[in-house]
């Protein structure tokens, strides 16, 4: 028997996932399925565009909704225990670059829930991977296409 691969999520990250399942349900259900029967009435399908848009729109979808209900069915909800003396999967970090002095802060997430305008780093990305594990006062080095970055973090919550 083969041991699953758990993918662990923000409670909010979680629920955000939760959302997306059933509004792509209810798009594929009602929405796509409604196009493609006003498709099929235009008459040739061979030659019928709007079918074959929603027949590939439905695909995409359908892909989706088993992606997300495998993240969903393999996942494992971060809990938090109140400990902010390292970084881990779920903690939200304030970090300074030495040399230009610029503030950022942002959480660290699975892939599945970086997003980079939400300042929701992934811990695979080279900013999550230097910081994970790490105390406040650490300095992380982090390679970018510019060159060697250094940040030093500030504060975990």
């Amino acid at each position: 028997m083969t041991k699953k691969k758990v993918i662990y999520l923000t409670r909010e990250g979680y629920e955000r996932l939760k959302s997306e399942l059933d509004t792509l349900r209810k798009k594929l259900m009602y929405e796509i399925a409604e196009r493609i029967k006003e498709a099929r009435e235009l008459g040739d399908l061979s030659e019928n565009s709007e079918y074959d848009e929603a027949k590939n729109e439905q695909g995409r979808i359908d892909s989706r909704i088993k992606q997300i209900e495998d993240t969903l069915n393999n996942s494992e909800i971060i809990e938090e225990t109140g400990d902010h003396s390292v970084v881990k999967l779920g903690s939200r970090i304030s970090l300074v670059n030495v040399d230009s002095k610029a503030v950022s802060e942002m959480v660290i997430v699975n892939s599945q829930e970086a997003n980079i305008f939400e300042k929701r780093v992934s811990a695979d990305s080279p900013v999550g991977r230097a910081a994970l594990s790490r105390r406040v006062g650490d300095v992380l080095r982090v390679k970018t296409p510019s060159g060697l970055a250094r940040y030093k973090i500030l504060s975990i919550s």
